[in-house]
């Protein structure tokens, strides 16, 4: 019965695996790995993921909420370096986004340069304006 068993998980391994490459293959997918997926699209993915994955290197992406005081804190500690480098600021309200409002809920704010996450909850002044310098 164990030999059964462990046959049938195998087996499901390689579907699984197959279908992640199918998924790449077809570029629909950024992450198939990640979730549950239904065709080739992720049942956790939300329109932003789709938006954040396309953004170009020296777009900040600052997932927040109206009332963190942290994202307060977080915007505030990084507006100079991105005038300095010459970078926009995208505010994401995560409330608006219910995959977003899941994904992050309390565990904000988090912050991407490009596609890459950058910080969460609190900026290292220094970290983050090495990420942005090399953010080319």
């Amino acid at each position: 019965m164990a030999l059964a068993a462990g046959t049938q998980v195998g087996a499901l391994d390689r579907i699984r695996a197959r279908h992640r490459a199918i998924c790449k293959d077809a570029g629909s997918v950024r992450n198939a790995a990640s979730g549950l997926t239904v065709g080739c699209k992720n049942v956790n993915e939300s329109h932003e993921d789709e938006r954040l994955a396309a953004s170009e290197p020296r777009v900040v992406t600052l997932y927040t909420r109206p009332g963190c005081h942290l994202c307060e804190e977080a915007k505030a500690s990084i507006e100079a370096m991105l005038a300095e480098f010459g970078a926009t600021l995208r505010e994401v309200n995560i409330d608006e986004d219910a995959v977003l409002r899941q994904r992050y809920g309390t565990d904000i704010p988090v912050i991407f340069i490009g596609s890459r996450k950058a910080a969460k909850h609190r900026v290292d002044p220094v970290k983050f304006r090495r990420q942005l310098r090399d953010a080319i």
